[in-house]
């Protein structure tokens, strides 16, 4: 690496799955940029032991995935997004002092966004089916737009109940066998869980008691286009799918660590589609 050259990373436990190699590698090359991201294995009980040393290894920034997003949160100073999520994905110095974000709330709306223009439009009711990490960014953001009531249905009843007490009295929490009746006359529906991912048992979702204007987003992004995809797009709804977050979460970091806000082209699109499609089983 030259003295002129940035580099950011990845840095998970595992971590060889991940795609962010691949789309900040591109817009490295893309932008002509003197540059480098990589992937960085490190188990939990050395990742503040890393973290402390991020600069010394040369790196201006850095990617946190599982299991990591709540201990980066920690080791950080971080804005109000990410506590309000309670995690951060995305480090970078700022005048020695390291910062942290999440990337996942305007990953999300920014897809939603581009695939399903004016989407928020009074958007009164939304069903958001799961409670985790993930489920918390979405919340977020769909609060932050305005939307006036969200029901979310998780297996476990005891952690929607954790997010309702964190989020406040516009998030309602049902029963995961009252999925189906919350469906009604909600103007989007978002799968947050594993649930339709490839190795992962299925998500079944009658999604002919949405209204004919809803939008439905699944986060999942193996397969790419899962059941839920595929039964919204046979009814005629509009959609936005996992793959369309993972390349919008991403703009941010690298705008950070590398001073250009890059474009989410079609060509990266089908760069990425393509390299899923050599391991089904990487996620």
């Amino acid at each position: 690496m030259t003295t002129k050259s940035r580099a950011a990373c990845v840095i998970g436990w595992p971590v060889e799955h991940s795609r962010s190699p691949l789309i900040h590698n591109y817009w490295l090359k893309t932008y002509g940029i003197a540059g480098e991201y990589r992937r960085e294995l490190v188990p939990p009980e050395e990742f503040a032991g890393f973290i402390g040393s991020l600069a010394a290894r040369g790196y201006v920034g850095a990617n946190v995935t599982v299991p990591h997003k709540e201990a980066a949160l920690a080791l950080s100073q971080p804005d109000e997004r990410a506590r309000a999520v309670g995690a951060a994905n995305t480090l970078w110095f700022d005048d020695g002092v390291l910062r942290s974000t999440n990337t996942d709330v305007e990953g999300f709306l920014h897809n939603l966004d581009a695939c399903a223009p004016r989407w928020d439009r009074d958007l009164s009711k939304a069903v958001v089916i799961g409670a985790g990490g993930a489920a918390r960014a979405v919340i977020d953001g769909l609060l932050g737009r305005g939307v006036e009531r969200i029901i979310l249905v998780n297996r476990t009843l005891a952690r929607a109940e954790t997010l309702h007490q964190a989020f406040g009295v516009r998030v309602r929490v049902k029963r995961w066998d009252e999925l189906a009746e919350a469906l009604a006359e909600a103007a989007l529906l978002v799968n947050t869980t594993t649930l339709g991912m490839s190795g992962q048992p299925g998500l079944t979702v009658d999604v002919a008691r949405l209204p004919a204007r809803a939008v439905v987003a699944d986060l999942i992004y193996v397969p790419a286009v899962t059941p839920l995809i595929a039964a919204a797009r046979a009814r005629g709804l509009r959609t936005a799918d996992g793959l369309g977050m993972l390349l919008q979460q991403a703009v941010r970091g690298f705008t950070l660590w590398f001073g250009i806000k890059p474009e989410v082209t079609a060509e990266l699109r089908r760069l990425a589609e393509a390299d899923l499609g050599t391991d089904k089983n990487r996620r």
